[in-house]
């Protein structure tokens, strides 16, 4: 009886030690944040965006493209790349392409403290408006890092942070129909990822707009795609629109 009594009370402490856990779990889950990868959209609504951090031999060219086939992408732009070509920054704006910011010296931000994060931002986003007289409300972390405390620094300033759900990966060199091939599989709500002086993305652009359009595919800039009131981002990063919800930035 007594080794009964033992074994039902051993029985219980594992349960309450792995629902604990279990509850533990799922609080830090609910608890993550979690930047904007795609958005949920049920009118064929896509963005393309070019990270600027070294060069920018190319990206008039690829407004030149981008204006041909009528559409309006976003540009995130890194501090020190807006101090070395700040007439590009101006005519970038004043063509109507967005501009966000890429941090303002492309460092891993996961690892830098909460202050430097913020001055990392408010540096960037500065120099930028200074420039085109425009706030700032878009975040790209570089390589796409990120933890809590970023994301929280940055939406205290106003930043909805973004990253992407469609990986061109034409840093790696591709040929402009690798390229082309990669980013084809884009679907309405999709974030389209892009580098502003890669090998061959302005041959690729056509090729990806073309396609785009033989699939009723509409590019507008990341801020008209997402939602910046009532909305949820689910455990994937997709951002939904959610009346209930008292997610405001």
């Amino acid at each position: 009886m007594k080794q009964t009594v033992v074994a039902v009370a051993v029985t219980l402490v594992c349960v309450l030690l792995v629902c604990g856990m279990g509850g533990y779990a799922q609080v830090y889950a609910n608890t993550r944040e979690i930047p904007i990868y795609c958005v949920d959209r049920q009118d064929n609504c896509v963005s393309i965006s070019f990270d600027a951090a070294w060069g920018a031999d190319k990206t008039r060219q690829i407004m030149d493209v981008c204006d041909s086939y009528g559409v309006k992408a976003t540009f995130f732009l890194v501090g020190f790349w807006v101090d070395k070509y700040p007439q590009m920054v101006e005519e970038i704006a004043a063509r109507g392409f967005e501009i966000g910011t890429h941090s303002a010296t492309h460092p891993q931000m996961s690892k830098l403290t909460e202050a430097e994060c913020r001055e990392e931002l408010l540096t960037s986003c500065k120099k930028i408006f200074e420039i085109t007289g425009k706030p700032i409300e878009l975040f790209r972390p570089p390589f796409g890092d990120y933890n809590n405390q970023l994301i929280n620094v940055a939406r205290g300033l106003g930043l909805y942070t973004i990253q992407w759900s469609v990986d061109s990966l034409d840093w790696k060199g591709l040929s402009a129909r690798e390229i082309a091939e990669r980013v084809q599989k884009a679907e309405g709500g999709d974030i389209i990822l892009c580098h502003n002086n890669s090998d061959h993305i302005v041959e690729a652009l056509p090729l990806i707009f073309e396609a785009a359009r033989f699939k009723g595919l509409n590019f507008v800039p990341i801020g008209q795609l997402i939602y910046k009131q009532g909305y949820r981002i689910d455990g994937s990063g997709k951002q939904f629109a959610d009346k209930t919800a008292s997610t405001v930035v």
